[in-house]
């Protein structure tokens, strides 16, 4: 009788609080729809409907984390794009510059590409319309459309303006820009996204360089912020054994709980293999590095991962909507879950700190090294990237270096080959007065901050009191731009370098030619070539810190410019 009862405690009080929060639900939709009602009648201005709602469902889904979001039809494009690396439009990346658009990027092979446009082209109509003051989120929307469709450009070059009559593609990002032989033993994968069938250009690169004899093998995710989770699980099934257990999910919906296991052979699951990630490697990313790590399969190089454990899946919402929902963790092999933010327990201001040290936990990998999770995956040799210098990022973020190379590239229409291009002292002369030219200035850190002191200095009657003491202090803080120029040549030169090999010779290029020079890169290649080394890292008795600037290669630097240049795929 006493269970009977506490059964039914248990029962009446599972149904209270279900009645409970079906009527919270329900009262808080119609407070929302009565709120949106007596906004449209009685607001002083006319509302846009739309766009009150998607700024309204935005807010409150950022309170969950950043990766819910809802996608209205409009957005429907981007949606694709993300998923698959596909869309309609030229094959161009496009940024802006001041009153005008700006072709930043071309993709080798795709119509702007074959028509014959280049970096630094200035886009100042499209079909007859002029272009003036259009963001690049709207130049992107006319320049994308259906494969097949016609489009006309005006481009102004050099101070000319030139028609050109395109044919939209479909535009296919490849996920794979570029894989080669480094010596001849090392073979090199770049690999950017996992969207639809990425691993057929992966395994192709494999397969490709184990042709051309490769003994080792180095896949670079560095910059790569994932994708498909089942991609993930191919990636990894190319170097280890059909049936070897890669994730798992597990989230409120206990029927999507699933487990991925390796189903196909292995190209190879004895070559040599170094993974290299850094801050921009996440999801399917972290996926890829921490099952080869928990398999002891390979070694990783790099810098910490994103630590982002959470999948998403999307649902599909009335008149063409979509939303991409959080509804599960992944684990890897060892059991641990990767997820650095804990979005569960948001602060008062609404922000969300990292997974406490008190709840990160420790786990094995298969041969018993200690992992942990909480916090992305640790690289087995950490290679913490040096800044670069204030008058570096001015000259990148400014798009000096940018308007530079486009000057340069059509002042040197003869290098037809990578082994042709070589940058020299006098080249660098050329590029000091061409900053001359331009009237390039900048203030550092340093100054700015003393700016500030100076602020506060008048505000509190300090200034005068002390004015040959700040004059002079202010004397001794300033830089000098030809010094500066003269301090950093080397990674300037660098920067440079990799913009003018892009222009000739596309991303692939450009990324080939960093190679030899990439710290990371070289890491790798020193550990797979110490096979005691390397060994010894897969049982746990291996693994240091290295501390040294990072000549990252392009992709790399475009995603950190990217958050204060705004670019879009056209």
């Amino acid at each position: 009788m006493l269970t009977l009862l506490i059964v039914a405690s248990i029962s009446t009080g599972f149904l209270v609080t279900q009645e409970t929060r079906d009527f919270r639900i329900a009262k808080n939709l119609d407070i929302f729809f009565s709120l949106f009602r007596e906004l449209n009648t009685f607001y002083v201005d006319e509302i846009d409907p739309d766009k009150l709602i998607k700024s309204g469902l935005d807010n409150m889904l950022k309170t969950l984390d950043p990766y819910t979001v809802y996608y209205p039809e409009s957005e429907s494009d981007d949606f694709t794009f993300m998923t698959t690396g596909k869309y309609g439009g030229i094959g161009s990346l496009v940024r802006n510059n001041g009153d005008y658009t700006i072709i930043s990027e071309v993709y080798k092979d795709f119509p702007a590409d074959k028509a014959g446009i280049k970096a630094g082209d200035l886009l100042k109509k499209v079909d007859g319309v002029s272009l003036k003051g259009f963001t690049t989120d709207k130049v992107s929307e006319k320049l994308k459309g259906k494969p097949g469709t016609d489009i006309s450009l005006t481009i102004e070059r050099n101070g000319k303006e030139i028609e050109y009559q395109l044919k939209r593609e479909k535009i296919s990002m490849p996920p794979v820009p570029y894989y080669g032989m480094i010596d001849s033993k090392t073979g090199y994968i770049r690999f950017t996204s996992f969207t639809q069938n990425c691993i057929a250009d992966v395994k192709n690169a494999l397969v490709k360089l184990k042709e051309d004899n490769a003994q080792q093998v180095i896949l670079d995710l560095r910059g790569n912020p994932g994708g498909l989770l089942t991609e993930a699980v191919e990636i990894v099934n190319l170097f280890v054994p059909q049936g070897s257990e890669i994730v798992s999910t597990k989230g409120k919906v206990k029927q999507f709980d699933e487990d991925f296991k390796t189903t196909k052979e292995a190209v190879d699951d004895k070559i040599p293999l170094a993974l290299i990630i850094n801050r921009g490697s996440a999801s399917a990313s972290e996926i890829v590095a921490g099952a080869i790590q928990d398999l002891d399969r390979g070694i990783i190089v790099g810098q910490r991962s994103y630590g982002k454990g959470l999948v998403q899946v999307t649902r599909p919402l009335s008149y063409n909507t979509q939303l991409k929902v959080t509804t599960a963790k992944y684990y890897i092999p060892s059991g641990r879950c990767i997820q650095a933010r804990d979005f569960s327990h948001p602060n008062e201001d609404g922000s969300v700190g990292m997974i406490p040290d008190s709840l990160i936990s420790s786990f094995k990998t298969k041969n018993g090294r200690i992992v942990k999770d909480g916090g992305g995956i640790a690289p087995d040799f950490e290679i913490i990237p040096e800044p670069l210098s204030q008058i570096s990022t001015e000259l990148y973020l400014r798009n000096f270096i940018f308007d530079y190379a486009t000057e340069y590239y059509w002042s040197h229409p003869d290098i037809k080959s990578i082994g042709q291009f070589s940058y020299s002292d006098k080249d660098y002369a050329d590029f000091k007065s061409f900053l001359v030219k331009r009237k390039f200035s900048y203030r550092t850190v340093t100054e700015e901050s003393f700016n500030d002191l100076i602020t506060s200095a008048k505000k509190e009657k300090y200034y005068d009191i002390h004015k040959d003491l700040f004059d002079s202090l202010e004397k001794d803080l300033e830089h000098d731009l030809n010094q500066d120029l003269t301090l950093f040549k080397k990674e300037i030169t660098e920067l440079i370098e990799d913009e003018i090999v892009g222009r000739y010779f596309y991303e692939g290029g450009a990324i080939s030619w960093t190679l030899n020079k990439d710290e990371q890169v070289l890491k790798a290649i020193e550990l797979l070539n110490n096979k005691t080394q390397y060994n010894s890292i897969l049982n746990g008795k291996g693994g240091s810190t290295l501390i040294t600037r990072e000549p990252e290669n392009r992709k790399v630097k475009k995603a950190v410019a990217d958050k204060f240049i705004n670019q879009e795929p056209v």
